[in-house]
């Protein structure tokens, strides 16, 4: 094969050969009056004269490149030419052999479609970064180059590899590293949140969390389920603007400082005013969203408050799903706002869920339309919590290279019947003042007790708590008042109220005082107790006991 007829023609060779030829004879530049004419054929018999492109020993010039040359023809794709270089790295090849057979190394990279694409199309074509089988990574250009004097039909390609092993290997370098720091952000993330949720009697929970993508920065999505005492059970869910260990770190603390306020039993929106200042604490530029609700059995409502969080929804047992859209306040970290506490109905039979904006913001799509999507699929949502939980997360489309984190916390206050009925029930007594007040009351507990068929220690610690709880409600509280007693499937709850906001304190009786053993006496017997202030003002005292089991 003569290789001159099948030099390589490249893009602008001659329109380069032309422009210099038209700048070198050009008679109106030489006639131009601002060069005199003396210096002008100064010039031109001193300039050495400008070769053309095709005059040029090109095979010389493509033996020295240190990339890769080859160069095929016809449709076998047939070799006639590769340079010292590409000779060095795969040895000596025959040439007018097909390349199939001459250039076996070229089949790993997947350049022979390449090469037919670049021949039917006569466009060039490029795969960058494929690893050959010497080891080392090339970055294959193919050019289309024509015969001179000949068709289409003797089209060759010009196969061109630039050795980037270094690039790539860097390239190989920084993914590890990406991906080592993204799976410490993930650890860090998923150590931080509970790694099992609390089981309160009243409620079955579930929830899942989802890293998004695939890149090193994770979200700062966080849940979890505390129970209260006395019945009640605190939720929270919550998303820290931002990405990276950093966000996880914030929220972290932010986690950890609702489980300590969650332990004063405060107001929902008493608990947010006290995370939005210590968000400004821990890092004035960071901004977090957060809803905080508090589940109480004997209310069958769910009393919540929000920083900037998605709402609530909330789907009774018919298949309604209700929104609970207010109220609503600035996320925390924003600081001078006084949050307030809204409530939203969570009878027997009812399904609420909480969730963060990655699974129903969406970035062609309004925020309004991914939350009534999750409506809609929350209607047709059956089974257990943590059904539940995977059909949302499948019905919003997430796939492990979401682009951003999501949180989904599900909650379910079940319909009981039957013997599973028989395990919860409910028992109250208006307290009038008086002398009487205390006996009605170990009466009353007492009857109860025995009703549901308590064993004889546990009836009577129960009612010696009850008689110690009216007793300091009648001495320091004002009424109304009343007593209510609660069983579940694993504990008996006493519960007083009064209308009195001063909360009791466990303090050390002197062997003289006639008063100050009641609530150390609850203490004492009790598995646990505790005391809160109730939204109409006044407080509950209440203390509970762990049921043997059968």
């Amino acid at each position: 094969m003569n290789f001159t007829r099948w030099s390589a023609r490249l893009p602008g060779t001659q329109r380069r050969a032309a422009a210099r030829t038209d700048t070198a004879v050009s008679p109106d530049r030489r006639s131009d009056g601002s060069v005199p004419a003396a210096r002008v054929e100064q010039l031109t018999e001193e300039a050495p004269p400008v070769p053309a492109v095709d005059d040029l020993p090109v095979r010389d010039v493509l033996d020295r490149v240190p990339a890769l040359v080859a160069l095929v023809y016809g449709p076998e794709h047939r070799l006639a030419y590769v340079n010292d270089a590409y000779v060095a790295a795969f040895g000596m090849r025959d040439l007018g052999e097909r390349a199939r057979e001459a250039l076996r190394e070229l089949d790993e990279p997947g350049l022979f479609p390449l090469l037919d694409q670049v021949q039917r199309s006569g466009r060039p074509r490029t795969l960058k970064s494929r690893k050959a089988p010497d080891g080392r990574s090339y970055t294959f250009t193919c050019t289309p180059v024509t015969e001179r004097d000949k068709g289409s039909g003797d089209r060759g390609v010009l196969v061109f590899a630039t050795d980037v092993t270094d690039h790539a290997e860097a390239a190989a370098r920084l993914r590890a590293s990406e991906r080592r720091q993204r799976e410490t952000a993930v650890t860090l993330q998923r150590s931080l949140l509970p790694q099992e949720l609390e089981e309160p009697d009243d409620l079955r929970v579930a929830a899942t969390y989802h890293p998004g993508g695939t890149e090193a920065a994770v979200g700062g999505d966080w849940y979890d389920v505390i129970t209260l005492g006395g019945g009640r059970t605190a939720l929270v869910i919550g998303d820290v603007m931002g990405r990276g260990v950093r966000a996880a770190a914030v929220m972290g603390q932010l986690r950890t400082a609702v489980r300590a306020y969650a332990r004063l039993d405060l107001p929902p929106h008493e608990v947010l005013q006290l995370l939005d200042g210590l968000a400004t604490e821990i890092d004035a530029n960071q901004i977090a969203t957060c809803v905080y609700a508090i589940h109480d059995p004997n209310e069958g409502r769910l009393v919540y408050a929000s920083a900037g969080h998605l709402p609530i929804l909330v789907r009774d047992e018919n298949g309604t799903v209700q929104r609970a859209d207010e109220p609503t306040g600035p996320p925390l970290g924003t600081g001078g706002w006084v949050h307030t506490s809204g409530s939203i109905s969570l009878t027997p039979g009812s399904t609420a869920v909480l969730y963060t904006d990655g699974l129903v913001e969406r970035r062609d799509e309004d925020l309004d339309e991914g939350i009534a999507a999750l409506e809609r699929a929350l209607s047709g949502a059956t089974g257990t919590p943590q059904v539940i939980c995977d059909r949302l997360v499948r019905s919003a489309g997430v796939t492990p290279d979401h682009d951003d984190d999501v949180a989904v916390l599900v909650l379910q206050h079940p319909a009981r019947t039957g013997a599973d009925a028989e395990l919860f029930r409910n028992a109250a007594l208006e307290l009038l003042g008086g002398v009487e007040a205390a006996p009605r009351a170990r009466a009353f507990a007492s009857g109860v007790l025995t009703s549901w068929r308590f064993p004889t220690d546990l009836h009577d610690l129960g009612v010696l708590a009850t008689s110690e709880l009216v007793a300091n409600s009648l001495q320091h509280g004002s009424p109304p008042m009343r007593l209510r007693l609660r069983r579940t499937d694993r504990r008996l709850i006493i519960e007083v109220t009064d209308g009195d906001d001063h909360l009791p304190r466990r303090r050390r009786a002197e062997p003289g005082d006639e008063s100050g053993r009641g609530i150390a006496i609850v203490a004492t017997i009790a598995t646990n107790w505790g005391s809160r202030r109730t939204p109409g003002g006044g407080k509950a005292v209440w203390c509970e006991f762990v049921l043997p089991k059968p």
